[in-house]
C-alpha cells in the first residue's frame, strides 16, 4: 500500500524562486484545511493581525477608521480576504492579492455568502500587477514577507505602487521566535537554535523538493528591509497575549505569549 510521503523539515538555503513554488503549492494544498481550522478565529469580515487576536478595530495602526472611507487599500498575501473585508464595511476601496488560486476560492466562498464585491488578484507580491502610486494604503497580516527570500524586493514593489506618503504595515512572526521550538507547551520555553542562524526552514519531499519554505530575519534586517524597500519606519508594535484568548495556533499560545513577543507588526510610511 503507497503512503505518503512525510516531509522531511532541515534548515538549507532557498532560492526566490523555489520558495515562491513551494509556498503557492503549500498554500493550495492546505488552504481548505487552514480555513477550517482557524476561520472561525479569523471571521468572514475582521482584521486580525496575528495569533494574539490583535484588531485592526482597536489597534487603528491603519489610521482612525473613520479615516479610511474612500481609501485604496492593497491588502497583500490575502489569504480569504477576512482583512480587505472588513476594509471595505468602513468604505475603503480594497484589492486582496494572493498567491494561492485555492485561498482565493475561499474568499469568494465567502463574497458569495456575504454579497461581497472585493477585488480578487491573484498574483506574486515580488511583481505587483498595478501602476506606480495607485493605492494610498497598504497592509499585510502574515501575508508574503515570512515566505520570501528577497523581502526588499516585495517591499520596493508595494512601496513602487504606494502614493509618497502612504502607510504600509504588515505582521510577521517576532524573530526572536526562531530561536524557540516551535512548540506552544513548556517545551517550546527553551532557547534550542541561535537567533542569528538565517537559514530558511524548509520541508521538502523525498527528491529534496522544497514544498514548504519560511525565511528568518533578525529584528535588525527587517528595519533593514524596510528602509531599503523606501519606507520610514514609524512604529514596532509586539501585541501582548490577552487574557481572554486561550487558543493554541502553532508554536502560538497562552503560556508562550505571556512570556516572549510572538508576532511584530512593522508601521511604515513611504518616503517621497
Amino acid at each position: 500500500m503507497n503512503q505518503e510521503h512525510e516531509p522531511e523539515a532541515t534548515r538549507r538555503d532557498a532560492s526566490d524562486t523555489e520558495s515562491s513554488r513551494a509556498n503557492r503549492g503549500w498554500w493550495d494544498r492546505n488552504a481548505d484545511e487552514y480555513q477550517s481550522e482557524h476561520g472561525a478565529f479569523l471571521g468572514d469580515d475582521r482584521f486580525v493581525w496575528g495569533p494574539e487576536g490583535l484588531d485592526e478595530a482597536d489597534a487603528g495602526l491603519l489610521g482612525p477608521a473613520e479615516g479610511l472611507k474612500g481609501q485604496r487599500v492593497l491588502e497583500v498575501g490575502a489569504g480569504a480576504a477576512q482583512c480587505s473585508r472588513w476594509l471595505a464595511a468602513q468604505g475603503a476601496r480594497p484589492v486582496a492579492l494572493d498567491l494561492s488560486h485555492r485561498q482565493l476560492q475561499h474568499a469568494l466562498r465567502i463574497a458569495e455568502a456575504t454579497d461581497d464585491a472585493t477585488a480578487l488578484v491573484e498574483a506574486d507580491a515580488g511583481a505587483l500587477p498595478f501602476r506606480d502610486g495607485s493605492f494610498d494604503l497598504a497592509c499585510s497580516a502574515y501575508g508574503a514577507l515570512p515566505f520570501v527570500a528577497d523581502p526588499v524586493r516585495v517591499l520596493r514593489e508595494v512601496r513602487r505602487v504606494l502614493r509618497p506618503g502612504g502607510r504600509f504595515v504588515f505582521s510577521v512572526t517576532h524573530p526572536i521566535r526562531w530561536a524557540f521550538p516551535d512548540e506552544p507547551g513548556p517545551e517550546g520555553l527553551s532557547v534550542a537554535a541561535s537567533y542569528f542562524d538565517r537559514t530558511p526552514y524548509v520541508e521538502q519531499d523525498e527528491t529534496g523538493r522544497a514544498v514548504y519554505v519560511e525565511h528568518h530575519r533578525t529584528l535588525g534586517d527587517r528595519v533593514r528591509d524596510v528602509v531599503a524597500g523606501g519606507f520610514r519606519l514609524v512604529d514596532l508594535v509586539e501585541p501582548e497575549w490577552p487574557e481572554g484568548n486561550t487558543q493554541e495556533w502553532g508554536g502560538w499560545s497562552p503560556l508562550r505569549g505571556h512570556l516572549i513577543p510572538g508576532t511584530a507588526i512593522f508601521v511604515c510610511v513611504a518616503e517621497g
